[in-house]
């Protein structure tokens, strides 16, 4: 959609200038009282006016980030794309802004589906009051093209099911879960857990480290019961699981002593 209104402005502009000049040019002045002035002055000045205005619009609303902005979803060459993982490295404002909303430049190290990890960037209109989010580790699903890495789109689908889908194959990838676990958040029981304990042995994989959580965990009829859980999370979610808190975690009636918690990703 971008190239052919890129295309089709262009055209615009061409036929525009070149049928001003080739009337210019090829002007023959109709009487004694004229002249030759009317060759460049007239009605058929609108046309080059007009391409001036509107092909700089066009370029200008077929940027990065733009189009998409108004659209509110991804390009037509990303919107059937891969989805990965992006962890924000850094951002930067462009400069350019729609409706008094920056457009920014996201640096981002993105883990595909195959696993391997590739440097990409993205452009975004972003809100004002969503800025701030923006941060160095916060995690966004994605759209990237196998041949194209170099650069990627956030994406905006609203498809949750396919974002969930990649962080699974990527936590199940890092060892940070398993299949059966997935299974246990998906068709367990929700509940409410309290934090009895919390204990940090030292182990790190891919910048998580390893926790071990004592829980009370109620049932839904009210009843309790205590188990023990390990799990890898960042340093910055280490705050969330701080003894006392109250956790939402997940588990089988049948397997009461395995516990899935149930963390945001950004939190």
């Amino acid at each position: 959609m971008k190239t052919i209104a890129r295309s089709l402005a262009a055209a615009f502009g061409v036929f525009s200038i070149g049928f001003y000049l080739w009337h210019g040019l090829t002007y023959v002045p109709s009487g004694a009282y004229d002249d030759g002035m009317l060759a460049w002055i007239g009605p058929h000045m609108a046309l080059p006016i007009i391409a001036l205005t509107v092909v700089p619009l066009v370029f200008a609303f077929t940027g990065e980030g733009i189009l998409e902005a108004f659209t509110g979803g991804n390009s037509s060459s990303f919107r059937n794309g891969l989805v990965g993982i992006g962890t924000i490295k850094s951002f930067r404002q462009t400069g350019l802004s729609v409706n008094d909303q920056p457009q920014v430049r996201i640096e981002f190290s993105v883990e595909g589906v195959d696993g391997k990890i590739f440097d990409s960037a993205a452009k975004l209109i972003v809100p004002l009051t969503e800025l701030a989010l923006l941060q160095p580790g916060v995690v966004l699903p994605v759209r990237y093209l196998p041949g194209r890495t170099d650069k990627v789109e956030v994406d905006r689908s609203g498809d949750t099911s396919a974002a969930q889908q990649a962080m699974n194959e990527s936590m199940i990838r890092k060892g940070f879960t398993t299949k059966g676990k997935l299974d246990i958040a998906a068709r367990g029981i929700t509940a409410q857990a309290v934090v009895q304990s919390l204990a940090v042995p030292g182990e790190i994989r891919d910048g998580h480290s390893k926790i071990e959580l004592g829980l009370v965990v109620t049932r839904p009829d009210g009843t309790t019961f205590a188990t023990r859980v390990e799990k890898f999370l960042p340093p910055a979610s280490v705050a969330g699981v701080q003894v006392g808190r109250i956790l939402q975690v997940h588990y089988l009636p049948e397997n009461e002593q395995e516990v899935v918690i149930a963390l945001q990703v950004n939190a």
